[in-house]
């Protein structure tokens, strides 16, 4: 029978990593908060314990071997696992939640959701996000129903307290080649009436709400706001729409905006609403906090930019 090794501990992987990354045991030793003799010793150790060589002490400076190389870089994987299962279990015995649940009205500018979830990820502490993106009542629907801790909605439900987060501006477009602008003249109603306006559908299953001017004869639906975009830009009718998500085609003339008499541009407010306020957990909030933090150093760079 094969003689049985001695078990190697992660914790001795970790210093080797530490003195391979450091490039020496005396930057490793300072950087784990450890005497240089400690730090050796447990490479000692660790090498002691396996039928390969980690280090070839040759040089001035201790090197990986072909086989260490192999090895550390299974075993960092397993030192990073370990250490999120730590952060993990110290998160869940001081209340941290596993699982946050948002939803998001699909208006509110991308941009701003990806900046205010990049600063969340290094908080998380190992708690799953799922982001539901979600139209008009739908959004009000996940309340309800408590799909979710958190929502990004337009006007706040009965039964609900909301903090404001952000306006958002609507604009009336489309495509430069579009007959509304080849009328040449301010637009009004009964112009807007003979041809194709896109509209987003509403995703709640229960109530839906039509929002926003719908006086075309001919109207297209769709699912998304991406998909109502790329429509525009392919001539397909006019809509509003949220000018965050179009700054780009704005700028290069992709899509222009309709001189319309009036409504040309319409204005509404977004809104942070906790399906429970008592029961949030510290992951909730702390992403509340984030996505409420980013709205408004985005409103104050928008206020200096146009004073």
């Amino acid at each position: 029978m094969a003689e049985k090794l001695p078990r190697t501990t992660v914790e001795q992987w970790a210093v080797l990593a530490a003195v391979v990354d450091e490039a020496g045991f005396s930057p490793a030793a300072d950087r784990l908060g450890r005497s240089q003799s400690a730090v050796s010793y447990s490479i000692q150790q660790l090498e002691a314990q396996l039928p390969v060589a980690l280090l070839d002490h040759g040089g001035r400076r201790a090197r990986l071997t072909d086989a260490g190389a192999t090895l550390l870089r299974r075993a960092r994987s397993v030192v990073e696992e370990l250490r999120t299962l730590e952060a993990l279990a110290a998160s869940l015995a001081a209340g941290w939640e596993t699982q946050v649940r948002i939803a998001v009205d699909i208006v509110f500018p991308p941009a701003l959701l990806y900046e205010a979830l990049a600063r969340f990820s290094p908080l998380c502490r190992g708690t799953r996000l799922e982001l539901v993106e979600s139209v008009l009542s739908g959004t009000t629907e996940a309340l309800l129903r408590r799909d979710v801790e958190l929502a990004v909605v337009g006007p706040v439900p009965p039964g609900f307290l909301g903090s404001r987060l952000m306006p958002i501006e609507f604009i009336a477009v489309a495509r430069p080649d579009h007959p509304l602008h080849a009328l040449g003249r301010p637009i009004g109603p009964a112009d807007l009436k003979a041809h194709r306006q896109v509209v987003v559908r509403d995703s709640g299953s229960k109530r839906r709400i039509d929002a926003g001017w719908l006086g075309a004869e001919e109207r297209w639906t769709v699912s998304h706001l991406k998909t109502s975009i790329e429509m525009l830009k392919t001539g397909l009718g006019f809509a509003w729409i949220p000018r965050e998500h179009i700054w780009a085609e704005l700028a290069d003339g992709t899509l222009l905006p309709l001189p319309l008499t009036e409504g040309g541009t319409r204005s509404a407010e977004l809104h942070l609403v906790y399906t429970d306020p008592d029961s949030a957990g510290p992951a909730t909030r702390a992403l509340a906090r984030v996505l409420t933090e980013t709205c408004a150093s985005a409103c104050a760079r928008h206020r200096a930019s146009t004073a």
